[in-house]
């Protein structure tokens, strides 16, 4: 049963403090060269176009677009060229092109009680064109918001690949002295406290639909609840079952996988959704947890102490054929699959006298790479939706459990935010 006391201690305690809003960590930006060492191509960003009762809802759409274009490090920004001119557009882009910038975002920003107006375009100075221009309306409570959304289009439309400006962190913190829900940006920003179930609230799991399903204590039975964000509900899913703890979402929506003490042994279940059936996956005399899909929805990776110390397992759902990816870990845990399917990350600990810390297997299990060292306590890994970042819970910063967000090749490591209290069991949204 060691491991399964792991599951629950590693997810239920130790958390204390008081309410507190996050000390933002702003314009969060580290280098400014490619993976292969190559200078980033560079993108002009003069200040936005506004009138005198616009001027600070222009710098705040700029600046958070700023933060967000290089947090990305698809490119490197610069301000330090012509101003903005929508009326000479040559002449504008001709003054960046000596300026070395490959493109230039432009903004227009106007206002008409209660919304405001925000026109983005962005110019090829090679061939002088526009490759992106669109408005965005929202009221001043929204701008940040949708500075992120114009982001991850600009991203998108300039590389292929989605950004992830528009994304958020769930995780649990006892900030309240109780265990909750919060939610935070991507970027440590706009700080949301989701649950007030004043009991033990833990790992939180999004689905693509933008709901969070969680298992709580709010009945005094570990259980599971959902968080319907759009409309500020929550409700039961999974109740009053024995010990309930989620695991993950099906990517299409329809299911949760889940361990479950519903018999001799902690075991993984699937709960369908839509029709309430569970059925039990594993059945062995062993404990099974921390469960998570692939990608494709075909796969499923777990932990299990089958063989004697918790290992990294794969599992074929439709077969049910099952192999280790690790073998001689003391302890791994909470194992979670990458958007690519390639990897897998999770917290690991190489003999009783070393801390947890975050590693890469393949699905080999011949790759096995070690993404933090020697910095404090690592553990709950979580990918970022473009399979570029993880974000973890670290101890490294005077003991207590705070989320950190590093390159998935374990580079660049960051404090997203700073509240009182220990974090715990984090998860990106897609």
């Amino acid at each position: 049963m060691k491991i399964f006391s792991k599951l629950l201690l590693a997810a239920l305690v130790g958390l204390c403090g008081a309410g507190a809003l996050f000390a933002a960590q702003t314009d969060v930006y580290i280098g400014i060269t490619s993976a292969g060492g190559k200078r980033l191509p560079v993108i002009g960003m003069p200040a936005f176009a506004a009138s005198q009762d616009t001027q600070d809802a222009a710098g705040q759409v700029h600046d958070t677009l700023r933060a967000d274009i290089l947090y990305g490090r698809y490119f490197d920004v610069s301000e330090d060229g012509p101003a903005f001119n929508a009326k000479d557009v040559k002449d504008m882009l001709k003054g960046w092109g000596k300026q070395k910038a490959q493109y230039v975002i432009g903004g227009e920003i106007s206002y008409a009680s209660p919304y405001y107006t925000i026109k983005i375009y962005v110019y090829d100075v090679s061939t002088r064109a526009p490759v992106f221009a669109k408005a965005f309306k929202g009221n001043q409570a929204s701008l940040r918001r949708l500075a992120h959304i114009a982001a991850d289009q600009i991203i998108l439309t300039l590389t292929g690949r989605r950004g992830i400006a528009d994304t958020k962190i769930a995780f649990a913190n006892n900030s309240t002295k109780h265990k909750e829900i919060y939610v935070v940006d991507y970027d440590g920003q706009n700080l949301k406290k989701l649950t007030n179930d004043r009991s033990i609230a833990l790992l939180p799991r999004w689905s693509k639909d933008g709901r969070i399903y969680y298992t709580t204590y709010r009945y005094k039975n570990p259980d599971i609840f959902a968080i319907d964000l759009k409309a500020g509900k929550i409700a039961p899913v999974i109740i009053r079952g024995g010990l309930s703890l989620i695991g993950g979402v099906s990517p299409d929506g329809k299911a949760l996988v889940f361990t479950s003490s519903h018999g001799p042994n902690p075991s993984i279940y699937i709960y369908n959704l839509e029709s309430g059936e569970k059925k039990q996956i594993t059945n062995r005399q062993s404990v099974d947890g921390s469960p998570s899909y692939s990608p494709d929805g075909q796969f499923i990776t777990f932990v299990s102490n089958r063989a004697g110390n918790p290992q990294i397992y794969v599992m074929e759902l439709a077969t049910g054929q099952t192999r280790p990816l690790t073998k001689t870990f003391n302890w791994s845990d909470s194992p979670q699959w990458s958007p690519t399917g390639e990897w897998i990350v999770f917290a690991g600990r190489e003999s009783p006298y070393h801390p947890f810390d975050i590693f890469l297997v393949d699905l080999t299990g011949t790759q096995l790479r070690r993404l933090t060292t020697d910095a404090g306590s690592n553990e709950d890994p979580t990918w970022s939706p473009d399979g570029r970042f993880i974000a973890f819970t670290s101890t490294r910063n005077g003991g207590r459990r705070q989320l950190y967000v590093m390159d998935a090749d374990g580079s660049a490591p960051h404090l997203v935010a700073n509240l009182p209290g220990n974090t715990f069991t984090p998860h990106w949204s897609f």
